[in-house]
């Protein structure tokens, strides 16, 4: 990838919008049966593009995938519980998992913004797993930044955009951020997420 100063849109809202139109057509190819798909979205941003993937498919297969959302805080490898004293780190904000249908029998599609090191879907893997066994698990990600740690591929990818450790994939949306793009910003000090 050539040089890009920071900060820069590297997907704007109509360019954002394409490549969730091209993964729901890939979601329907991927899934012949779609009354046995669930769209699971991960805390935060994963949440509202499952809802935009679950809206998109439905308007194009004439049929909606079941809906949901995890939260993976406590299935983190990096996030540090103490009993009764204080937290050594910043804790994360604990969100709301809403799996309101079965996962026995279901293709679930985890859906994420940005796959960096691959440990955000390994907990959100195991976070499914407490409620449920589904037949088959597979990944929609709205980019792949690369600088992978566990053995994790995504069956769809919106952008490839591969970063260097210091740089930061930014997805913002409207239902969050007021504004939809993807930015490529400076972060020296990345922590291992994604």
């Amino acid at each position: 990838m050539a040089e890009v100063p920071a900060g820069t849109v590297l997907l704007d809202d109509q360019a954002l919008r394409r490549t969730l139109s091209r993964i729901a057509h890939e979601i329907i190819e991927g899934n012949p049966d779609l009354g046995r798909v669930a769209l699971v979205g991960i805390q935060t941003r994963g949440v509202p593009l499952a809802h935009r993937l679950r809206r998109l498919v439905a308007e194009r297969a004439r049929e909606a995938p079941a809906i949901g959302a995890v939260d993976i805080t406590f299935y983190r490898d990096d996030v540090h519980v103490r009993g009764g004293g204080a937290p050594l780190h910043p804790q994360p904000i604990v969100r709301s998992t809403s799996l309101d249908f079965p996962l026995e029998g279901k293709t679930v599609v985890l859906v994420d913004d940005v796959l960096y090191t691959g440990r955000t879907i390994r907990a959100a893997i195991e976070a499914l797993f407490d409620y449920g066994r589904p037949e088959r698990i597979q990944l929609a990600v709205l980019v792949d930044r690369g600088h992978r740690e566990l053995p994790i591929r995504p069956d769809y990818v919106g952008k490839n955009l591969p970063t260097s450790r210091d740089e930061r994939i930014q997805v913002q949306l409207v239902e969050i951020d007021e504004v939809d793009q993807v930015l490529l910003v400076q972060n020296p000090e990345e922590s291992s997420h994604g």
